[in-house]
């Protein structure tokens, strides 16, 4: 039953946190909680445990996508620098 559970928290996590994310309501988490909790505490903590997980996966999966993006620039401006110093020509030696 425990993973039933989990399964069950889990999708309405996701869809709780994409109804934040869509509609700016702060509180729609809490009060899907609250709902919970009325029948069954034990679903409101485990809720509530994978909005927690699901929203440290986002800023995770966030601040590896700036890292990527930030090598990417890095490679392609090391790249640019380095075909225009093969550019240039050979200072002449007088």
């Amino acid at each position: 039953m425990s993973q039933k559970m989990e399964e069950i928290a889990d999708s309405m996590a996701l869809e709780a946190l994409d109804l934040e994310e869509r509609t700016g309501d702060e509180n729609a988490i809490r009060l899907i909680a609250d709902a919970l909790a009325s029948s069954s505490p034990t679903m409101e903590e485990t809720f509530l445990t994978a909005v927690r997980i699901r929203r440290a996966e986002r800023r995770g999966r966030r601040l590896i996508e700036t890292m990527l993006k930030d090598a990417e620039t890095t490679d392609a401006e090391a790249m640019e620098t380095e075909q225009a110093e093969t550019d240039e020509p050979p200072a002449s030696e007088d």
